[in-house]
Parts: C-alpha cells; sequence; structure tokens
C-alpha cells in the first residue's frame, strides 16, 4: 500500500509531462505554420492553423447603383457633358476635369461616397466635434481645407513607413486641389485620416476617419486611395508612381498569342497563411500553375511587376488586410483571379465577376473552385483574352487613370463637405497662432519633425 502511494505522484507527473510536452508540440506547429515562408508545409497544418487576421469565412457583396453591370452604365455618355466623352489618350493624364466631366467618365467610381454621405447624413452630419473626439493615433493625421488651400494639424508616424504614407496622402489631395477648375469656390472642410492598414489598428469604424480600406459592416469611415497610387517605394523594391508603373508596364508586355497559359502568384505565405497556402496547394502540381513563396533577402523567385504580364492568369490574394497590388496587376493585359475580397477599397465597386463586361475571375475564399475556374480559360484561351481585355479597359484605361484619381479625391470633398456641419477655422484664438502648417511648407520640414508633428508646436516654435 506505502509502495501504491509512492507510484500515484509519479505516475501523475509523468502524465502532466506528457500534456505539456504535447501542448508544446501542438503550438510550436501552429506557430510554425502560421509564420513559416517555406513552399510546403503539411495539409493538414495548414487547415488546423487559425485564420489570424484573416475572417475567411466572410467577403464582400456589392449591391451599387451605378456599377458597370447595372442598367445606370449609360451614365458614361451623361447628358450634363453633351459633346465630350472620355478618350484614354487624350484625357487619362488630365487631372483638371471638371465635376461634369467627371461624373461622364467615372460612373459607379464614386459609390462608396454616396454611401457615406448617406451614413453620415442619417446620423446628423459631422462637425468639429465630432473629430475632437478621434484621437490622432500613430499613421494618422489631421487635416483641413479653407480657402482651397490644404494644411495640416497633427501626425503621428511611428517611422518612416508612415511618415511616407502620410504624404503620399496629403499629397495627392494637393495635387487634386491644385488641378481643380473649381477650387475658389470649394467649401472648407477639417478631417482625419488613418495610413494603417485596418481600420481597427488605429480607430473606431465609427468615427468619420478616411481610409484606404473597409469591411462592409465599418460604414462610418470613407474610402480613400491608397498611398501608393502617388508612389511607392519600399526597403525590397523600388516601384515609383502608379503612371510610371503603368507605363512600364505596356512598353513591356507581351502579345496575347505570347503569354504562357499559366496562373502566377508570388508572395510570402506567412502575411495570411490560411488564404496563401490554400492557393499555393491549389495550384501545386497543376501545369497551369506557377505559384511560389518569395523570399526576399535571397532573392529566391521574385518576380518583376511588369514579368508577371507575361502570363495569362495573375492570382490576387490579401494579405492581413487589403492588399495595394491589385492595381498593378490590373495593369497588366492578363486575367486576373481573385478570391472573394473581405476588404473594399475605392475602386472595388467596378469589379465584375461575370456577364459580357466580366473582367475578372472570382474564386472562393479556399481556392477550392480554383481547378473549375481555370481550366476552361486555359483550354479556350479566345475567352480569357476578352476578360483581360475587360479588365485593361475597364481599369488601366480609365478608373485607374490619374485622372480618375483625381475626380476621386474631389468628389470625396464633396461628399464629404455635403455633410459637414462645422465652420474651420485658420487661426487658434486659445493660441493666438495658426491652426495649421500650410501642405507646401509641412513637406520641407526635417523628417524628425514629422514624426510627432503638431501645428501649434511648429508655429510657436517658427514665432
Amino acid at each position: 500500500m506505502a509502495a501504491y502511494t509512492l507510484l500515484r505522484p509519479r505516475r501523475g507527473l509523468s502524465l502532466l509531462c506528457i500534456i505539456a510536452t504535447l501542448s508544446f508540440g501542438v503550438i510550436f506547429m501552429l506557430w510554425y505554420g502560421m509564420n513559416s515562408d517555406r513552399d510546403y508545409i503539411h495539409p493538414i497544418l495548414t487547415q488546423l492553423i487559425p485564420a489570424g487576421h484573416c475572417a475567411c469565412q466572410t467577403s464582400t457583396t456589392f449591391q451599387c447603383s451605378t456599377c458597370l453591370s447595372c442598367p445606370e452604365t449609360g451614365l458614361q455618355h451623361d447628358d450634363t457633358a453633351p459633346g465630350w466623352t472620355f478618350e484614354y489618350a487624350r484625357d487619362g493624364r488630365n487631372e483638371a476635369l471638371d465635376q461634369q466631366q467627371c461624373k461622364a467618365a467615372f460612373p459607379g467610381l464614386f459609390e462608396d461616397i454616396a454611401r457615406g454621405g448617406k451614413f453620415w447624413s442619417q446620423h446628423g452630419g459631422l462637425s468639429t466635434a465630432e473629430l475632437d473626439t478621434i484621437p490622432v493615433q500613430l499613421g494618422m493625421a489631421r487635416a483641413f481645407i479653407s480657402n482651397g488651400e490644404l494644411y495640416v494639424v497633427a501626425a503621428r508616424s511611428k517611422g518612416e513607413d508612415h511618415r511616407r504614407k502620410i504624404l503620399g496622402t496629403l499629397s495627392s489631395i494637393h495635387r487634386a486641389l491644385a488641378a481643380d477648375p473649381e477650387r475658389a469656390s470649394r467649401r472648407d472642410i477639417e478631417f482625419v485620416f488613418s495610413v494603417e492598414d485596418k481600420v481597427e489598428d488605429v480607430t473606431n469604424p465609427d468615427w468619420p476617419v478616411w481610409v484606404f480600406s473597409r469591411t462592409p459592416n465599418e460604414e462610418g469611415v470613407w474610402l480613400m486611395p491608397d498611398f501608393s497610387f502617388w508612389a511607392w517605394d519600399n526597403p525590397n523594391n523600388y516601384i515609383g508612381p502608379y503612371d510610371q508603373v503603368v507605363d512600364r508596364i505596356r512598353r513591356l508586355d507581351i502579345p496575347w498569342a505570347e503569354k504562357k497559359p499559366q496562373l502566377v502568384w508570388r508572395g510570402k505565405p506567412s502575411f495570411a497563411p490560411k488564404l496563401r497556402r490554400a492557393l499555393i496547394e491549389a495550384a501545386r502540381g497543376k501545369p497551369w500553375g506557377d505559384v511560389k513563396q518569395v523570399d526576399w533577402s535571397t532573392g529566391e523567385n521574385v518576380l518583376k511587376m511588369e514579368d508577371h504580364c507575361h502570363y495569362m492568369f495573375i492570382a490576387h490574394v490579401e494579405g492581413r488586410s487589403y492588399s495595394a497590388s491589385l492595381k498593378y496587376r490590373q495593369a497588366c493585359n492578363s486575367v486576373i483571379v481573385a478570391h472573394k475580397l473581405q476588404f473594399i477599397q475605392h475602386h472595388h465597386y467596378l469589379l465584375v465577376a461575370d456577364g459580357p463586361n466580366q473582367n475578372y475571375v472570382e474564386v472562393e475564399r479556399d481556392f477550392s473552385d480554383l481547378a473549375d475556374k481555370i481550366e476552361p480559360l486555359v483550354n479556350d484561351t479566345e475567352r480569357a483574352r476578352l476578360i483581360a481585355n475587360n479588365s485593361v479597359t475597364t481599369f488601366r484605361e480609365r478608373y485607374l487613370t490619374s485622372a480618375a484619381k483625381a475626380c476621386y479625391w474631389r468628389s470625396l470633398l464633396d461628399g464629404y463637405a455635403g455633410v459637414w456641419n462645422s465652420t474651420v477655422e485658420q487661426w487658434s484664438e486659445s493660441t493666438q497662432r495658426e491652426r495649421g502648417l500650410r501642405y507646401e511648407s509641412f513637406v520641407l520640414l526635417e523628417t524628425p519633425k514629422m514624426f510627432q508633428f503638431d501645428a501649434a508646436a511648429t508655429q510657436a516654435w517658427q514665432g
């Protein structure tokens, strides 16, 4: 009996050790599955790893009133601009289109602005009081427009990435203002924007913050074009201004008949392991599949942006949130293959998944129907070519042009002004100084001064 009593704690301790070892093993495998960028991990592990930032069972469905597949497509020949129609070669770089020309040229582009205006109209509009409740966190800025000029009130940057994105956003707004035919009569407004990937990273979806992307239930925010329309440069790859990338792609693209009848994708699986590994496995071993992970440190499997255009099919996958690379892929005369998207960007309303205007191929978020969607197009490349041509006509040559971007920015300013109920004061009575620093002066600040910028402090220092 004594011997049995002595053995029981040892057996219990052994059992605890086994449970702890198994638990550690499971945790390690899950961690490895979520953070590894190796080409292959066992499919069972792919199924076990959590979705993380990617809510893989949700996606966005658009119910728009003026998108390409709706009867209102005829607005492209709007009576408000009689005798004038958009011509890519002539108008694509014209950032000075007037309001009526913008409406005639880009029906469906302003859907989210109309949605935001309706939302805030139903909630009593916007005022300085609402903005004052919004903390300007790292990756955010507060600015206003007065007498057609752009002023910066505050900006917070964690590092160079934030600083560049804030500068790119402000520069895009300034350019749209500078080309505005109605600039002198533009109404004063004040606003807050975020350059973080996700709304929830820094702010509340019920606040009227301008953001690069949103999910369907984030109704309080307003969509703006992402920073990389201005320019994008990261430590591993120089990309440059968007229109310059498009020019380079157009020069280096090859005829449709010479493109590889394959689906290409390059990326880091760890950015969204559940999604991206599903794509890798769905294409593995398929004759039409050229889907590989990249290693930026060694350059393994890295493809230049323009080299993607040498394939008939280009896969698009979201990362931890939206993926800014979609517009670069849409610059190619190729078929974009994308899973059901969870995050909405300002131009996503123009995506058409079927019918005569189809401009991309939509698959399930787990890529379970990828082969079913791709193989008929590989066998019928003429049908695929029509989808690719629709993509070019819709996006590269219309809705992603410099003209469209400027029109969108000015429409955003107008839509926001429609629910703005406050005046904008340039002068602060409490500090006896100007409330904001003009954009032209802000861009000349030394980099460290931009990281934690406050206009009142800067004006005091200048005084």
